[in-house]
């Protein structure tokens, strides 16, 4: 049994330290992120993520599901650390406490390692720096089964711990890669995916476009729409070019981009069904 001394302050330089992985400068210094919820952090051990420190919160009630976890962690070497309750305040997100954060050594890849089926969509979003849309995409990707997802722009980071909550752990399963735009365009183009971006101006209907298959589905973000690198690389004939629309019919003018990642992909899903 690998255990920790428990740790009553929240001033302590290990929870401190732990703390500051909910920062990105902190997350991209060292490597590791912050995994919240039970669910989450099974996920990542499954997918064989590894997770040095799990901070437990020893006055949570006791959970057959934590402890079942706990003892995996333990079994692979992670230093279980207890915790009073303020100390684990200050790890945990929010009120969502469910007695156990873990540590985790995780970052996406590059395009260099990302291994995908070449018959199957995959999604490539740029600039969505919101973690929780960010996740709900990931999630909805991995439920429709796209075969995996390109974030792209500054300020994704699927590494956030919100955006690992909201995927509920899914970010650790599903093919996934970071990258910049010329990149990801360059991919598109080498892999020679059909590049089908989702514009509130788009040319035809979502279901008119052939979503299934080699196609690469890009989403902008909310804020500024898709770069206009995407149209200059079709213009060269570096990359096919399409653009599709979902009908507005109230008075906002675009949906939120996650819920627009799944209307796409379940579209992308129907059409490669029987």
């Amino acid at each position: 049994m690998t255990r920790h001394d428990m740790i009553t302050s929240p001033a302590n330089p290990r929870v401190q330290e732990a703390a500051r992985l909910r920062e990105a400068d902190a997350r991209r210094t060292t490597g590791l992120t912050l995994v919240d919820g039970l669910r989450e952090i099974d996920r990542a051990v499954v997918s064989g993520v590894e997770i040095p420190e799990a901070f437990l919160d020893t006055e949570a009630a006791g959970d057959a599901a934590r402890d079942g976890i706990v003892a995996r962690l333990e079994a692979r070497g992670t230093l279980i650390t207890p915790l009073a309750r303020r100390p684990f305040e200050k790890v945990a997100f929010g009120s969502r406490n469910e007695g156990l954060v873990a540590v985790a050594r995780f970052r996406a890849r590059g395009l260099e390692n990302f291994a995908v089926a070449a018959d199957r969509p995959v999604f490539v979003v740029e600039g969505v720096e919101k973690p929780g849309n960010l996740g709900a995409i990931l999630r909805t990707c991995d439920a429709a089964g796209i075969a995996g997802v390109i974030a792209c722009g500054s300020g994704t980071d699927p590494a956030n711990p919100a955006a690992i909550r909201a995927s509920l752990g899914t970010v650790f399963a599903l093919p996934l890669a970071v990258a910049t735009t010329a990149d990801a365009i360059a991919w598109c183009g080498s892999e020679c995916r059909r590049v089908i971006a989702s514009l509130p101006t788009g040319a035809r209907l979502w279901h008119e476009a052939a979503l299934s298959g080699t196609s690469a589905i890009v989403l902008g973000s909310e804020a500024a729409g898709l770069s206009s690198d995407w149209q200059r690389a079709a213009d060269s004939g570096a990359i096919t070019f399409d653009t599709i629309r979902l009908p507005m019919h109230g008075i906002a003018d675009s949906l939120n981009v996650s819920a627009t990642a799944a209307v796409l992909a379940y579209e992308a899903l129907r059409q490669l069904s029987p």
